[in-house]
């Protein structure tokens, strides 16, 4: 007779905030600062960009903001076309569609599950500005074959790091990769601000079109006049965000080795299960592991994902789906989006795949019981 696994609860993914949080943000609301202006966001923003290698960092209130932030300092708009991965959270292309401009898409490598820089060549046309690949579960891009793409067609190139904080490609942080790239801080992140995003750059000019844009285009010299040039953005993070944000930071390597241990140890546990494939690193690049996503052959499992995620959910375990393509995307297609062609990686993710559990305070107890229970549905096993 099989023993019986004791059921227990987890979550897919809590943050984990057991820094100066809480002091920092008491401080913020003792000292009456709680909007946008305040010593956090600015502290925030420098010490996230120096933690990433670049000079420049501009906090906002989301991800999604951050890239629609970078892609409008570049200029991108009506009639340009930006290069993304099929395989992405669709914050990607919709940044792209509130410049004005049109999102292309291409399918994922079936290893790294990142855009396949081989058939990026084929996308550009006279009307790309720009290539926005992104480091799809923390797992950094393949940046100089990309750049070298980029550099060939005169284009800028995005990094979407929204998965990647801390994550590296050939020792250097992912925030010093691109002209210009975005992070979010989203509750699920390796780093959190709850809600907030944050946009990189080593470029002064393009830093300082992102301040300009994100705050009404108010002047960033001289008196507030009420005057303004442009068609600005309220994106600002307020105070209480970035005192969150300050004190995540300062535990950022520590909670990047958090997720790579725990990711090595869900690997190390399911490598003999039949039919459990996970996403491959490169050997010049460090993997942060934002989400333990695996992908489900069901012939060789035994069971269908959907099976294997409501197995799961019995036993108190919380998983999700996959990204859907953006080539399937309704909103996308009705705006003249090319959705045509195959893109059977994105498709076998979408509809194979699942995140495990990965916050990055799981214990070791936490994951061998997730382990378990995927053996013990496996028919194969």
């Amino acid at each position: 007779m099989t023993k019986e696994i004791p059921k227990r609860k987890i979550p897919v993914c809590s943050p984990f905030l057991n820094g100066q949080e809480m002091e920092f943000v008491t401080e913020a609301l003792k000292d009456g600062w709680i909007s946008s202006s305040g010593k956090y966001v600015t502290a925030f923003e420098q010490e996230f960009s120096r933690y990433c290698g670049a000079g420049y960092g501009i906090a906002v209130c989301n991800g999604t903001m951050a890239l629609h932030l970078a892609l409008v300092a570049l200029g991108i708009g009506p009639g340009d076309e930006v290069i993304i991965p099929d395989f992405t959270m669709i914050a990607s292309a919709l940044a792209v569609v509130y410049t004005g401009a049109r999102p292309v898409f291409v399918d994922a490598h079936p290893d790294t599950w990142n855009i396949d820089v081989s058939a990026i060549e084929a996308k550009i046309t006279k009307k790309t500005r720009c290539l926005m690949p992104v480091s799809i579960f923390g797992n950094p891009c393949d940046m100089d074959a990309i750049k070298a793409m980029a550099q060939k067609h005169h284009l800028f190139v995005i990094e979407d790091a929204a998965e990647s904080h801390g994550a590296e490609y050939k020792a250097k942080k992912t925030g010093s990769l691109a002209d210009i790239t975005a992070f979010s801080f989203f509750a699920n992140k390796n780093l959190t601000t709850g809600e907030g995003g944050m946009v990189v750059t080593n470029d002064k000019k393009l830093a300082d079109r992102c301040r300009y844009f994100k705050n009404l285009c108010f002047p960033l010299e001289g008196p507030r006049n009420y005057i303004h040039e442009d068609i600005g953005f309220n994106y600002r993070m307020s105070n209480l965000h970035a005192a969150i944000g300050l004190a995540q930071v300062q535990k950022a390597d520590e909670y990047r080795a958090m997720r790579i241990k725990n990711a090595r140890l869900y690997q190390e546990l399911l490598k003999d299960v039949p039919g459990i494939i996970f996403q491959k690193d490169t050997s010049d690049s460090l993997h942060v592991h934002w989400m333990n996503a695996i992908l489900l052959d069901p012939v060789l499992f035994g069971k269908t994902r959907d099976q294997l995620m409501a197995s799961l959910a019995q036993q108190g375990i919380e998983t999700r789906l996959l990204f859907i393509g953006m080539h399937r995307q309704p909103c996308l297609q009705r705006l003249g989006c090319d959705s045509q062609g195959a893109y059977s990686i994105t498709d076998n993710l979408a509809f194979n795949g699942l995140y495990l559990p990965s916050a990055s305070h799981l214990t070791d107890e936490d994951i061998r019981y997730v382990c378990q229970c995927i053996q013990r549905t496996c028919s194969c096993a």
